[in-house]
């Protein structure tokens, strides 16, 4: 397996935005920030921003972070990856010394699951990060299983664990093995609006009434407004620590 930056393989591109595209729904493709701040950030981080390839070079996982500032308290995060973004972008443009490497994303190509690739690409962002300098490693999850219980709050669900002490998440987990540790919810990480229609595009669902709608993928409730034409949701991560 070879690692190298997107930045140094531009030709990957289309290939790494499928398998991000593999593992997330169709909405969360359509948070305005991102589409703000991602041109910045991956002209400024492509040293964090990793794809893994087999020996044909094809595309197996990829990774990306950014580099914030940040005190080592809980109270000092980012609100969660939106707002890790826009600190990242908006400490570099005013040159404020980042102290921490946030994990942004990872995914694995859906033919290459049970190969230990996720944790792959994070020990490689790991090691940039200490060889940078920086003190901290931190991540806003988005845990695999936590739409399956869209109305149980992250803190909850953060302590459902296995016999062996680990989450019964598989994506926390991955974690855990790497020797992170759960800090809290992240509250407020994404938050995505659109009309009725564009809601329905997404989701392939009907909104006929005002309400909170159990989405698939969705790891809260999505709020719907029929008269005001506007859904909104509000993504819960979790923070977790591993340095």
């Amino acid at each position: 397996m070879q690692i190298v930056t997107r930045a140094e393989r531009p030709d990957l591109d289309e290939r790494a935005a499928e398998v991000f595209r593999e593992r997330w729904p169709e909405f969360i493709f359509h948070d305005h920030v991102p589409k703000r701040y991602l041109p910045r950030a991956q002209r400024w981080f492509g040293r964090f921003d990793v794809v893994a390839l087999d020996d044909e070079g094809a595309v197996l996982a990829g990774g990306w972070g950014v580099p914030i500032a940040w005190d080592g308290s809980f109270d000092d995060l980012p609100g969660g990856y939106d707002d890790a973004l826009v600190r990242a972008v908006e400490g570099h443009e005013v040159g404020l010394p980042p102290t921490t490497l946030c994990f942004m994303a990872a995914a694995v190509g859906a033919a290459h699951d049970r190969r230990g690739l996720a944790g792959a690409v994070l020990e490689e962002l790991e090691q940039r990060a200490g060889a940078d300098g920086l003190a901290h490693v931190v991540a806003p999850l988005r845990p695999t299983w936590k739409d399956r219980y869209p109305t149980v709050p992250m803190a909850e669900y953060a302590t459902w664990a296995r016999p062996d002490g680990l989450s019964i998440d598989p994506w926390i987990r991955t974690h855990q093995r790497m020797g992170a540790t759960v800090l809290g919810p992240a509250r407020r990480s994404m938050v995505i609006a659109g009309t009725v229609a564009e809601w329905e595009q997404w989701t392939g669902m009907l909104f006929p009434v005002t309400r909170d709608y159990v989405v698939p993928g969705a790891l809260n409730l999505v709020h719907v407004d029929v008269e005001q034409d506007r859904g909104v949701y509000v993504e819960e991560n979790l923070w977790v620590r591993h340095r």
